[in-house]
């Protein structure tokens, strides 16, 4: 009664074959929906609009974050690259930064500290922080007018 006919088997393969380019095949370098990051979401602002931000992550600690069952999968990052857009001039200024010394020097200099450098796993897109999460490793920085935004 039904009976699975050979030729409708070898047209889904050729039709899937033709769909998929030889790039695909070889590199697989399509990404999937889950995987694909609005550039937007990565940008935070400054409040009159005229510059724009992004941190790449360079450096991670490989500590165990405490009471990953209350606050979920975090990682804790020591070594960032700032890039921050002027968007009067175009001008773009890139600088990399150490949170861990930076944060050692202010808890030196000033006796306090404010960075949280344990940034949950589902913020960072494509080696960078989302950017509603700037604000929190960038504190301690723009404290010692290292980064001025």
């Amino acid at each position: 009664m039904s009976e699975e006919n050979p030729k409708d088997e070898q047209i889904e393969s050729t039709t899937e074959s033709l769909l998929e380019t030889v790039s695909d095949a070889e590199v697989n370098s399509r990404i999937s929906f889950e995987e694909f990051t609005d550039e937007r979401a990565l940008i935070s602002r400054d409040a009159f609009g005229k510059k724009q931000m992004k941190i790449k992550i360079l450096e991670v600690s490989d500590e165990n974050p405490v009471m990953k069952w209350k606050f979920g999968d975090r990682v804790k990052v020591t070594k960032i690259l700032v890039t921050i857009k002027h968007l009067t001039t175009q001008e773009v200024e890139e600088a990399e930064f150490d949170i861990e010394e930076i944060e050692r020097e202010l808890s030196e200099k000033r006796h306090y500290t404010s960075t949280n450098r344990w940034i949950p796993t589902e913020d960072i897109k494509n080696g960078y922080v989302v950017g509603s999460k700037h604000t929190r490793l960038i504190s301690d920085a723009a404290a010692l007018d290292y980064i001025i935004f």
